[in-house]
């Protein structure tokens, strides 16, 4: 049986909607497959910082599972579990505090009349920065309804939620508040992989900030990582929070398209993240990132 090898460049980390929208939007009209707990079995991943190699199955075919117990290696309970990622960044992320799935248990789905489709969820989720990692029961509900709406999420997590990194944030906050020469720079990790030490904190926030694409446009039949933060340019602001203009590349799996969004955002320690603006620019005929295949 033949595999095929997908690296993406990516940490923690389908159908795309094109448009300018705030936070969590109503999205525009998409049709949802007949049987969204169709079957993609991972037979094997390995996840390291920076880099997500999946091995796909190419000779599977799709099957449909009935609701209920669901395999936790197989396509809709990893994709729910993803969910749960992005939600967790876009609540508790910071520059210093990363959230990712380690391992999914157990997964359990049902149809829930008038609402949609609810899966339960036992995982273990990661915090990557401090390599600390805890089992945490999770519930997604993917809304039903013509009008694709973002994923709803409950999520019991303690310990790693515990991670006081709020010195370091402050340090990093007071930094670039007093620089008068604005942030800019190019992508993150460059052609190369690299990436200057004093660039990390940025890199981090873009995937936090990606985290809310991710979550806006997750359904089913999506699976998304952070692919590249393109460029970085700091704003001018008259208030407290320092305000940030990056383009986001994103790898979507299911496509394996790379997909540019423009996201426009505000960070302090006190607020963190909260996302201005993000729009997904036309696609292009561009190279992929480094690692990516």
């Amino acid at each position: 049986m033949g595999f095929v090898t997908i690296a993406v460049l990516a940490v923690l980390t389908g159908i795309t909607r094109s448009q300018s929208v705030t936070i969590r939007p109503e999205a525009a009209s998409a049709d949802r497959s007949p049987h969204p707990n169709a079957v993609l079995q991972m037979p094997k991943k390995e996840v390291i910082f920076g880099q997500q190699t999946i091995l796909i199955d190419k000779e599977a075919v799709e099957d449909v599972m009935a609701t209920g117990k669901l395999n936790p290696s197989h396509y809709p309970a990893q994709r729910a579990a993803k969910v749960v990622q992005h939600y967790l960044n876009t609540r508790y992320g910071s520059p210093y505090r990363l959230f990712q799935l380690h391992k999914v248990h157990s997964g359990h789905a049902e149809d829930v009349a008038d609402s949609g489709r609810k899966y339960q969820l036992e995982i273990s989720v990661q915090e990557f920065l401090h390599n600390i990692t805890e089992k945490c029961s999770a519930e997604v509900l993917f809304p039903m309804g013509e009008k694709l709406r973002s994923p709803e999420v409950q999520v019991s997590c303690e310990e790693v939620l515990k991670i006081d990194t709020k010195a370091q944030e402050y340090a990093l906050y007071q930094q670039y508040k007093m620089n008068h020469s604005q942030l800019s720079t190019q992508p993150l990790p460059d052609s190369h992989g690299n990436m200057e030490p004093k660039m990390e904190p940025f890199w981090h926030l873009g995937i936090v900030a990606a985290s809310f694409i991710m979550l806006n446009e997750s359904t089913e039949n999506t699976l998304y990582n952070v692919a590249q933060v393109a460029n970085v340019t700091q704003l001018e602001t008259e208030n407290e929070q320092l305000k940030f203009d990056y383009t986001i590349l994103l790898h979507d799996i299911v496509s394996q398209e790379i997909l540019h969004w423009k996201l426009l955002f505000t960070w302090s320690p006190s607020d963190g993240v909260k996302v201005l603006q993000m729009e997904q620019l036309p696609r292009c005929h561009c190279e992929k990132p480094p690692s990516t295949t």
